[in-house]
């Protein structure tokens, strides 16, 4: 049986979206006909109440130390500000009961809460782009994925920034509940429910940082804006007045990735958008996003999401039929 009790952990500085952006979601499977729903509780250290990051103050239904997790249990860690701070009574009561939890479930940063309990150790995770590197190099046990908005990896389940949490919670009652109640709830809060979890955290061009010169600017609009043109170095290179060598050099210092792989993004982002509104063939796709070929188009969306752009568009097209529950 899918675990159907949510446990969430609260603490002073937690993210209030990191907490009610899952809950709403979990909440919300209680109102569908016929649906008993999620039990929902709250716990934090003495059961005392919480200041959150942007000040509000949560009020926790009971005590941590108290709460024990068992499989019926879904366990989600939201994150906060101060979770490089780590509470030695939280981090010791996730190691000694995190892994009793059905399903373990992190928001953003409260993937280090886990790291640092010992729960992530050997399997795959991601959390918020800005501690991703941090948490790679502080737990090299962990297999951290820095692109994706959600992971999961057998029961543990984690997640990038704030709202990727809200993703994570639709999956989690996709699976339990089947995809026409998670298409409500998703409707109901006026979200989409069609980001997959290895979506990248950013668009291409929120992923890379924008160019400080403005010739190397201009070349990152008219990638965006010619995603059929010839985006090769040398025809980048001379578009910014520069040679080859020095434009490459120059656009990674800037921007944080290569142009090849600058432009594979803009290219497999432009190609997602237009298989979601549907309407083109793959084959036109292709074309119209510099790819030539839909072979060349499907190497490029098995690398970069995980799945064949026919069956990307089977799942998140505009017209996707909703799955049996």
């Amino acid at each position: 049986m899918s675990p159907r009790n949510v446990l969430v952990v609260l603490y002073d500085g937690v993210q209030s979206l990191d907490v009610t952006g899952p809950v709403e979601v979990f909440d919300g499977a209680g109102r569908l006909p016929g649906e008993e729903g999620y039990a929902i509780r709250t716990v934090s250290l003495g059961g005392a109440p919480v200041r959150t990051s942007s000040g509000l103050t949560l009020l926790p239904h009971g005590d941590l130390e108290g709460a024990r997790p068992g499989p019926e249990t879904t366990l989600l860690v939201p994150g906060g500000r101060y979770t490089a701070d780590f509470e030695p009574r939280l981090t010791g009561w996730l190691r000694a009961y995190g892994g009793r939890a059905g399903r373990l479930v992190s928001v953003c940063t409260g993937g280090l809460l886990l790291a640092e309990a010992g729960l992530l150790d050997g399997r795959r995770a991601t959390s918020h782009w800005s501690v991703c590197e941090r948490m790679a190099r502080d737990y090299p046990r962990v297999s951290v994925e820095p692109d994706p908005i959600y992971v999961r990896d057998g029961p543990v389940a984690t997640s990038a920034g704030v709202t990727a949490g809200i993703d994570l919670a639709l999956a989690l009652v996709e699976e339990d509940l089947g995809r026409d109640a998670a298409l409500v709830i998703a409707r109901h809060l006026v979200v989409f429910l069609r980001r997959p979890g290895n979506q990248a955290q950013f668009s291409a061009q929120l992923a890379a940082q924008t160019a400080r010169r403005e010739p190397l600017r201009d070349v990152q609009q008219w990638i965006a804006e010619h995603p059929d043109g010839d985006l090769s170095v040398e025809a980048l290179a001379a578009r910014a007045a520069l040679s080859p060598r020095h434009f490459a050099r120059a656009f990674q210092a800037e921007t944080g990735v290569t142009p090849g792989r600058y432009v594979e993004r803009v290219r497999v982002e432009h190609a997602r958008r237009l298989l979601e509104e549907g309407g083109e063939g793959i084959a036109q796709i292709a074309r119209s996003c510099g790819y030539g070929t839909p072979e060349a188009l499907r190497r490029a969306f098995v690398k970069t999401l995980g799945q064949p752009p026919a069956e990307y568009r089977r799942r998140f097209g505009r017209h996707a039929a909703p799955s049996p529950s």
